[in-house]
């Protein structure tokens, strides 16, 4: 159930047609501006603290393939994914070294806040509740998004409908906990990893998760039991976005122009195909 990577790339972006928020497959930027700040302009205190740590920090959650997840790489465990291939990008033009923290989605931000973390890319979307305490970069992806349920219940749940009544998984933090929240009598177990949402389907603690379709469909490839329902949930326009401490416009730029760079040049296009291998292996 590979998706081509036509599809993960340069897919349409659509409004939502059933849930009131989800995630955005292209890779053209915003028209956020991303003008480097004028030489007068003091160093923000990010900035700062990464070039004399002479490292940047990236916080993520390692469990949302292609974007970021474990893979053995020569007998080691390694955090891989286009998002990580990114963060390198992005610590190479700034001139340091890259370190990875992997932790729970839900503590992304919080740890960006108390300064644990330098930067935040983990397949995040940007919302305005967000928006109140993190600065963001401009849109570097988009994809749809996806309802998985058991196998057994294809007959059964196949409109948001259906669902009225039913225990839907999502990921604590995500927008796609917001997204469950708008379907009419329907349950939400929030829980901290992709992997617990499976869990909870297979187990029958959940009847359907909404997962983003890139993610769900690698998980489904892994699960028989588990199949990508007919029930329709359209991505935003919203995207995909690193994070970083509100206040630190130089930070952004130049991360912006890391980003504009390989979307230009085709190199994020590369990173987002060996991700998919990656994840399909």
């Amino acid at each position: 159930m590979k998706k081509s990577i036509k599809r993960l790339v340069a897919a349409s972006v659509a409004a939502m047609a059933i849930f009131a928020a989800g995630c955005g497959s292209k890779t053209t930027p915003t028209t956020a501006p991303t003008t480097a700040p004028s030489e007068t302009v003091a160093m923000s205190p990010s900035m700062k603290k990464i070039k004399e740590s002479g490292k940047l920090i990236l916080g993520t959650s390692a469990d949302y393939p292609p974007f970021e997840f474990h893979k053995s790489i020569n007998g080691k465990d390694t955090i891989v994914g286009f998002d990580i291939e990114i963060a390198k990008e992005i610590a190479k033009d700034l001139g340091v070294t890259l370190e990875i923290k992997d932790l729970k989605f839900d503590g992304l931000l919080a740890a960006l806040d108390q300064g644990t973390v330098d930067i935040v890319i983990a397949g995040l979307t940007p919302t305005e509740d967000r928006a109140k305490s993190v600065d963001f970069s401009i849109q570097y992806y988009s994809a749809d998004q996806s309802v998985v349920i058991r196998e057994s219940d294809k007959g059964t749940l196949t409109t948001a409908e259906s669902l009225k009544g039913k225990t839907i998984a999502v990921q604590k933090g995500s927008v796609q906990e917001e997204a469950a929240k708008t379907v009419e009598g329907a349950t939400i177990l929030s829980l901290g990893k992709i992997s617990d949402l499976i869990l909870a389907l297979k187990s029958k603690r959940a009847d359907a998760a909404i997962i983003e379709a890139p993610v769900a469909e690698s998980n489904v490839k892994e699960n028989a039991d588990l199949i990508i329902s007919t029930i329709t949930v359209k991505k935003d326009p919203e995207g995909k976005v690193a994070a970083l401490k509100k206040g630190s416009a130089d930070l952004v730029a130049e991360v912006n122009k890391t980003l504009e760079r390989i979307i230009a040049d085709k190199t994020l296009e590369g990173f987002i195909i060996e991700a998919n291998k990656l994840a399909d292996e």
